[in-house]
């Protein structure tokens, strides 16, 4: 909505010129406006008033030549250099009032009204004022009126008068000056109050002095007249009158503080915002340092459309604050998401409480077994375990933690055996997170590798962050092996600044053979004086809490989870809670598959009944029951929506070059792929070794990821999206496969993680068109031209490789290429051949040529299809 520049000026009662002039000054309208007729945007309309102090009023005109005395006017403190008519000035509600008062005494003493004019003096002459007493009052102006506008009046007196009270004026913008004719006594206009000397009570009035008839003098006036206040409501103080266009100096806007809402805090570097909803234009921009006009600039550079008073979208408002330097916290009364962190920030504030000293005991290590692939760690684990885990293992290599526990010397230890391959990275940091010793295993024969150097970097990450309680040691493996170097491993460590003992350092080395047991109980002894340097321990009898090791879906059982119980004891009847999942724990389950009741701290356990499969390396804790179990998984369900919706929400920069990779995005190839894995871990690693794989002619996009078995919905899925069925280590349901044929879906699965990822490079591959790749095989030069019926034949010796009828050829004459076709007719001699090898002489004819050359060397060549690269 807009309004036209003449109807502002009315709506100020500025002159509408001026006003233009003033508009085009703050970059209100566009400089090239020459019409009062032109629009002012409304978004502009805060700051005028900003700037003229007050909202529009609209004077009535007063059609009586005295108006009414107005109470509630005074004096500008500034003066405004304004045209204003000679004679004007501006009294209070005071001087009216006695003005007034010598009025009432000149008619009473007054006997008739004279014939002949006077002329009214420039300044009135010294007047007593009258008695307090006999004043009369003012009466108060009605609220919200406006004051009155009179025109300046020509006076012709009759008879001598008292001198009266100027009527007070409502001032425009350079008005004109009216001399109407009135029969009242004759009204004078008299100097400003400051120019009145106040008198004595005992004086007597004395009448005008009567003069011929002439026009009124104009008042001299050496200083600027103040405007007037303007009126507001009755017992407020008056307010200043706006300054016109054009006069003094630009007033200085100050940015209007925050409202009680809105709180600005400094948390660290970064500057917090802390608001209600909803997030309105003018606190926003208020909250940023900004004018609201300039957040509604960007706004609408971001193809938003907002007024002042409108309210913004939390994902909008929070790019626009991370933009300027501030992060936003929108805080939302009722947001269960609020509810469940003041409810968590509850409970760890009462596990504290409830971790008595006395209640604490000592709980089994949990021992992490880090280190690079094919180095031993699952055959160590073995024959600590005395169990033969590592050949049951697809490759030879560990693509899931383990979690084990085993008793030595009457105490209880518990092991997680880690994968080794590179996909695998996050596997092997959650389970070093959940650790208080690990063992890094290190080949004798091979030394520190890649995944060495990246599973020590984790351990040394645990024990920075908890130095007091977490403890590193080294195994050095295959010690019976054949070039078998101890040394050259503890120059690898001494090198990587964790020296071994026996070198001075505080890192316990350990040679082991996991093959021929030697040095196992060393390790074990080894971890136990560690576990009892750390003095680990829990309180048994507080409600159970811990880590989700593992999730996968059981066919039969439904999901489950490998747990391991930090504190508190778990049993069969809880409820508990991990992010957005919670179960009523129905059974549990050992390393050994056997059924147990109960999960002390520093127990591994599988537990049955889960709503869903929870997330690796989140934690787990019991509540009261299992509807308050829900009511937690539903309010983190309900954050993690809005947080996907928030990020939908974010508008995109719409930039040339973004479209241009809009466009190119469209055309190029892409594979979708639906993975299907057996245990949670495994779909994180496989989804690493996929998005590691980078190409700009084909993008590879994950449509879902899942744990389970393949389904017929999966197949279902894959027909509607053109995507391909990837599984690993998992099987198919009953029909699958005759459904996949049918819809023509892909089901590819494998149980190595290395040779999943090669295969999904070569189906990204095969979208792409083949690269032709051309190889010479003969070359023959022309020796003589022989003339037949339909044309030319060329008489040529082969030179190089041989020569095939039908094969691709091209005639060369120096660096030009004169023709390329089919060779039609290949002879020797007189005889047709279908091959002429290198040092023979032939004829050769090429199809639809006739121009030979001597000299000329005819190329015959091969086109192949290669696979194209990513």
């Amino acid at each position: 909505m807009s309004t036209r520049i003449h109807e502002l000026a009315k709506q100020y009662n500025q002159d509408s010129k001026a006003l233009l002039s003033w508009l085009k000054e703050r970059g209100y309208v566009s400089a090239e406006t020459k019409s009062v007729a032109s629009t002012v945007s409304k978004i502009y309309f805060d700051e005028i008033e900003k700037e003229f102090g007050f909202k529009a009023v609209v004077a009535p005109v007063v059609s009586s030549p005295v108006p009414t005395p107005t109470a509630q006017i005074a004096a500008a403190n500034e003066p405004s250099r304004v045209n204003i008519p000679a004679g004007v000035f501006v009294k209070s509600t005071q001087d009216i009032a006695r003005e007034k008062e010598a009025v009432a005494v000149a008619k009473a003493a007054a006997s008739k009204p004279a014939s002949a004019p006077v002329v009214v003096p420039l300044a009135p002459p010294a007047v007593p004022p009258s008695p307090v007493s006999k004043a009369p009052v003012p009466l108060p102006p009605r609220p919200n009126s406006a004051p009155p506008i009179v025109a300046i009046p020509q006076v012709v007196a009759k008879a001598p008068s008292a001198t009266p009270a100027l009527p007070p004026r409502f001032i425009s913008a350079a008005p004109a000056a009216a001399f109407p004719t009135v029969k009242s006594p004759a009204i004078a206009p008299v100097a400003p109050p400051a120019a009145v000397p106040r008198i004595t009570p005992a004086a007597p009035i004395p009448a005008p002095v009567a003069v011929a008839s002439a026009p009124v003098a104009a008042p001299v006036s050496k200083a600027p007249v103040a405007l007037p206040a303007m009126p507001g409501r009755p017992g407020a103080a008056p307010q200043k009158a706006p300054p016109l266009p054009g006069v003094g100096p630009s007033p200085v806007i100050a940015v209007m503080p925050p409202s009680s809402s809105v709180t600005v805090t400094q948390v660290g570097d970064v500057k917090l915002i802390s608001m209600k909803p909803p997030v309105i234009v003018r606190d926003f921009a208020t909250a940023l340092g900004m004018r609201p006009f300039q957040l509604i600039s960007e706004l609408m550079q971001m193809g938003i459309f907002a007024a002042i008073t409108q309210s913004l979208d939390e994902a909008v408002a929070a790019k626009l604050a991370e933009k300027h330097g501030f992060l936003l916290e929108v805080k939302h009364r009722g947001d269960p998401v609020v509810l469940a962190q003041k409810e968590k920030e509850k409970k760890e504030k009462k596990l504290v409480i409830e971790d008595d000293t006395k209640d604490l005991v000592l709980r089994p290590p949990v021992v992490c077994i880090l280190g690079h692939v094919d180095h031993g760690k699952t055959s160590l684990l073995d024959a600590i375990r005395k169990a033969d885990v590592a050949k049951g293992e697809a490759g030879g290599i560990t693509q899931h933690i383990g979690a084990y526990q085993i008793d030595f010397n009457d105490r209880k230890i518990t092991f997680l055996d880690t994968p080794g391959h590179a996909a695998f990275t996050k596997m092997r940091s959650r389970g070093a997170s959940a650790t208080d010793v690990a063992i890094l295993v290190v080949a004798a024969d091979d030394g520190f590798m890649p995944q060495t150097d990246e599973a020590l970097k984790i351990a040394l990450n645990e024990k920075a962050q908890h130095a007091e309680k977490f403890a590193l040691l080294v195994a050095v493996n295959k010690m019976d092996v054949k070039g078998a170097n101890l040394d050259q491993v503890k120059g690898q460590m001494q090198q990587r600044n964790i020296a071994p003992e026996d070198w001075g350092g505080e890192t316990v080395t350990v040679p082991v053979s996991a093959i021929k047991g030697t040095g196992i109980n060393e390790l074990l002894e080894m971890i136990l004086l560690q576990a009892d340097v750390l003095e680990l321990k829990a309180n048994p009898k507080a409600e159970a809490s811990g880590v989700i090791i593992e999730s996968q879906v059981d066919v039969g059982r439904g999901p489950l989870a490998t747990v391991i119980v930090q504190r508190g004891t778990l049993r069969v009847g809880d409820a508990i809670v991990c992010g957005a999942n919670w179960a009523k724990v129905r059974a549990m389950f050992d390393d050994q598959g056997r059924s147990i009741k109960e999960a002390p701290p520093s127990t591994p356990a599988r537990v049955i009944g889960w709503t869903g499969t929870p997330d690796s390396g989140t934690t787990f804790k019991v509540v009261k029951n299992a509807r308050e179990a829900e009511k937690l998984a539903e309010a983190e369900q309900y954050r993690l929506k809005k947080i996907t919706t928030a990020a939908d929400a974010v508008p995109k920069e719409n930039t040339l070059d973004s479209l241009f990779a809009n466009i190119a995005a469209t055309q190029q190839k892409v594979l979708k792929v639906i993975i299907k894995t057996d245990v949670f871990g495994s779909t994180e690693a496989v989804r690493n070794i996929l998005e590691a794989i980078k190409s700009t002619k084909v993008s590879l996009e994950i449509v879902s990821t899942d744990v389970g078995i393949i389904t017929k919905n999966d197949v279902l899925m894959a027909g509607a999206a053109g995507s391909v069925v990837i599984g690993f280590n998992t099987k198919s349901e009953n029909g699958v496969t005759p459904l996949a044929k049918h819809h023509g879906v892909r089901i590819e699965t494998y149980a190595i993680i290395y040779e999943l990822g090669d295969k999904v490079r070569e189906m990204m591959a095969d979208l792409l068109d083949p690269d032709l790749k051309e190889t010479k095989t003969g070359v023959a030069e022309v020796r003589a031209t022989f003339p037949l019926a339909k044309g030319f034949v060329a008489g040529c010796l082969v030179t190089e490789g041989k020569i095939n009828r039908n094969a691709s050829a091209r005639v060369r004459r120096g660096k030009e290429i004169v023709h390329e076709g089919k060779i039609g007719t290949l002879k020797r001699f007189k005889d047709d051949a279908n091959e002429v090898r290198a040092g023979l002489e032939c004829g050769i004819k090429l199809d639809d040529f006739n121009g030979y050359q001597k000299g000329d060397f005819i190329e015959c060549f091969e086109v192949q299809k290669v696979r194209a690269a990513l």
